[in-house]
């Protein structure tokens, strides 16, 4: 299986491709394929802190006692990337072997 660790609106955006047909490409450079991780769970996702939320130019912009998560990444299912485009080319419909292949430049 095959996760992919981008900005969290990206999930968003892939969900609403699929459902309107249109293709899903990610770009990203090979050093942020990490090819030892078998399933979304083993990504460890950073928390960002909550103020980036919470506030705006140094000021309180939420209600007082809002809480709030502020993660920097979430985890985008594989089936809904259509494409993931490197330095090293191009994959279309990502799966391991695929990656593995344009990883070790055989695509």
């Amino acid at each position: 299986m095959v996760m992919w660790r981008i900005k969290s609106v990206l999930t968003a955006l892939a969900v609403l491709a699929r459902h309107h047909a249109i293709k899903f490409m990610v770009a990203a450079p090979t050093t942020t394929i990490d090819m030892n991780i078998s399933c979304g769970d083993d990504i460890p996702i950073e928390e960002r802190s909550i103020d980036e939320v919470l506030s705006c130019s140094g000021q309180h912009v939420a209600a007082i006692g809002a809480q709030a998560r502020n993660p920097a990444f979430d985890v985008t299912p594989a089936e809904l990337v259509d494409a993931i485009v490197t330095e090293k080319g191009v994959v279309l419909n990502p799966d391991f072997e695929k990656i593995k292949a344009m990883m070790a430049n055989i695509v």
